[in-house]
């Protein structure tokens, strides 16, 4: 699941892909699989995320999200205004960003500091499992490299209360109400060129990769399409799994047999 890395200076952009599940989502827990994800390019912005209808009245959920030569994942939420959240992650390797869920274009977020959590050193390991759990009093996401995980996740019978501290937690309470701030949200894998974050020109000339090059992130992206080769996401499967009570069952949203890897 990549982008065109053949085309030069492409008129209308350089092709790249967006796969979004037909189904929307109510609370849950989302397991995915990962081998592969976008990496080590200036002007790329993958994300795997959730989002509602009316936005931002019904909330973003941004599992895994950077721009260019970004190090380290950066976990975020974006709602409508009266959601400020209380910030928690795994032992005291993560940056607390911001609370306040609504500030407009930056929602409130949590950036680890272990760089295997993206990019480069996510797929060097070859990737790892991606999950988030999202209940009426928090949303959470945790990460397992590939050679720790939980015995209960590849069982198919993920048991987070024995996962340990997430990575990241969001906790609703008097400051948000999750249940009137996240309702409906379908789930995104895709790979965004330059736009509002990748080619903000404050974020471009911040990075001395991407500004050695004196051309714009546009400009920069139409013209150097085998940058982008490793563009591309390897999904092996997600898999959604609803509370024991629930009336709803268990959806796979990829069957464990479909991965998407790079276009040949």
């Amino acid at each position: 699941m990549g982008v065109d890395r053949g085309s030069y200076g492409p008129f209308s952009g350089r092709k790249s892909v967006r796969v979004t599940s037909p189904k929307a989502f109510n609370r849950g827990l989302i397991v995915a699989d990962i081998s592969h994800m976008p990496s080590g390019a200036c002007g790329v912005w993958p994300a795997f995320w959730m989002f509602g209808p009316d936005w931002p009245s019904s909330g973003e959920i941004d599992i895994i999200e950077g721009v260019n030569y970004q190090e380290t994942n950066i976990v975020t939420l974006h709602t409508s205004p009266g959601c400020s959240v209380t910030l928690s992650g795994s032992g005291s390797y993560f940056s607390a960003l911001r609370k306040d869920c609504s500030i407009a274009g930056a929602g409130c977020g949590m950036q680890p500091t272990d760089c295997q959590t993206y990019g480069d050193g996510f797929n060097n390991i070859n990737g790892g499992v991606y999950a988030m759990g999202w209940t009426s009093e928090s949303i959470s996401v945790w990460f397992f490299p590939r050679h720790d995980i939980p015995m209960d996740v590849t069982s198919r019978l993920p048991e987070p209360r024995t996962w340990g501290d997430p990575l990241a937690k969001f906790q609703g309470g008097d400051g948000c109400n999750i249940d009137s701030h996240f309702s409906n949200n379908q789930i995104v894998f895709d790979i965004t060129f330059c736009s509002d974050w990748a080619g903000s020109p404050l974020v471009w000339s911040s990075n001395p990769r991407c500004s050695a090059s004196g051309l714009s992130c546009h400009a920069y992206v139409a013209n150097n399409p085998t940058d982008y080769t490793d563009a591309y996401w390897l999904v092996n499967s997600v898999n959604v799994y609803k509370k024991r009570g629930d009336v709803e069952p268990e959806h796979s949203v990829l069957p464990s047999s479909v991965a998407f890897g790079p276009q040949p």
